[in-house]
């Protein structure tokens, strides 16, 4: 007999998805232990863990998947070559019908590109205090894009809108958005996207107390630091509606201590994600205001989980402008997480969850 670890590392799947498929009666253990409810396999369900992980990243059906692993080893196969070309016709089926739709975007596309023309406002040149910019580009780099197949994403986005800009980031992954005021537009909201290096160039020259400024014109942007400068020109791209991305409703909200929730989850449970490449923190707002942390969901739909990571980074760029308070908001497991600074409700991030199998 082999454990369940075992069976989870001979086998491919993880020890939750084993506890999952035990659930769900599609690979049930040959034995639990009726005091501990350890679960324990035959060395041959080692083999039937490995087809079924293979038929579910085909995104084979579980019932599909339980007459799979009954007929597999039998004399007959013909129930077996039925339900994979069966399921194998759904894939070009369904790969067929996404095509037809994507063509049909494309030309879409297509033609509002035709008959829009690129928006040039006149040279808008603002002022802003250098800590709060420092500030603001500290909050969202972390989440800048790095996937050169999305170029868009390569910067960050300011959007100057009155008193207001705006500084926002994403990997499609996190989004991180902040918020600083600029002195000196009256005119129109002014949108652009900074590349990376440029931005970093900006952030070096804001070592200062005193104001800097900012001037958009045409392509070209420029940070004025006294008398020292980072020019460049803007992305020639535009940046995704932010706006609509941010969840609509707050959730559950808890209040936590940035340092000891950034300790806990350095030395809490983590989960390794199906597919190894990360560990995940798993969250649960309890009734009590308070955040726990646990290795797996077992079935509670109220824990979310997410890339620990990306949730440590978000956590420590949020609180160097803070009181050590942070405000996170959990709504479904798939659902964002939202972070907040407590005192600066327009200064946040937001992290996809990670779907469990569980």
């Amino acid at each position: 007999m082999r454990s369940i670890g075992e069976t989870a590392r001979d086998s491919g799947l993880g020890v939750s998805a084993l506890r999952f498929y035990d659930r769900a009666g599609v690979l049930v253990p040959a034995w639990v232990d009726p005091v501990s409810g350890y679960r324990w396999y035959e060395p041959g369900q080692v083999e039937e863990a490995r087809l079924l992980g293979r038929l579910r990243r085909a995104g084979m059906p579980l019932a599909d998947i339980r007459l799979v692993l009954a007929g597999w080893s039998g004399a007959d196969t013909e129930l077996v070559r039925t339900l994979l070309e069966a399921h194998l016709g759904r894939l070009e089926r369904g790969l067929s019908a996404a095509r037809e739709e994507f063509s049909a975007l494309r030309a879409v596309l297509d033609h509002r590109e035709n008959v829009m023309t690129p928006l040039r406002t006149a040279a808008v040149r603002l002022s802003l205090a250098a800590p709060e910019l420092a500030a603001a580009l500290d909050t969202v780099r972390f989440a800048v894009s790095t996937d050169r197949n999305l170029p868009m994403l390569g910067g960050i986005l300011f959007d100057i809108e009155g008193e207001s800009l705006h500084v926002v980031a994403t990997d499609r992954y996190r989004m991180a958005v902040a918020r600083t005021g600029v002195a000196g537009h009256e005119g129109d909201r002014v949108q652009l996207v900074v590349p990376t290096p440029l931005a970093d160039a900006m952030r070096a020259l804001l070592d200062g107390e005193g104001a800097v400024g900012l001037t958009v014109d045409g392509d070209r942007v420029t940070l004025e630091a006294g008398d020292r400068q980072a020019a460049g020109p803007r992305l020639d791209h535009d940046f995704p509606d932010y706006r609509r991305l941010i969840p609509p409703t707050a959730g559950r909200r808890v209040l936590v201590g940035a340092a000891a929730f950034r300790q806990a989850l350095r030395t809490g449970p983590v989960r390794s994600g199906e597919d190894g490449g990360q560990s995940l923190s798993v969250l649960a707002a309890q009734d009590d205001g308070t955040v726990t942390l646990h290795a797996d969901a077992d079935g509670d739909p109220d824990r979310v989980a997410v890339n620990r990571d990306f949730l440590l980074d978000a956590v420590d760029a949020l609180a160097a402008g803070s009181d050590d308070r942070l405000a996170l908001e959990l709504v479904t497991p798939t659902a964002p997480i939202t972070i907040r600074r407590p005192d600066d409700e327009e200064t946040f991030s937001l992290l996809m969850p990670v779907r469990l199998d569980d």
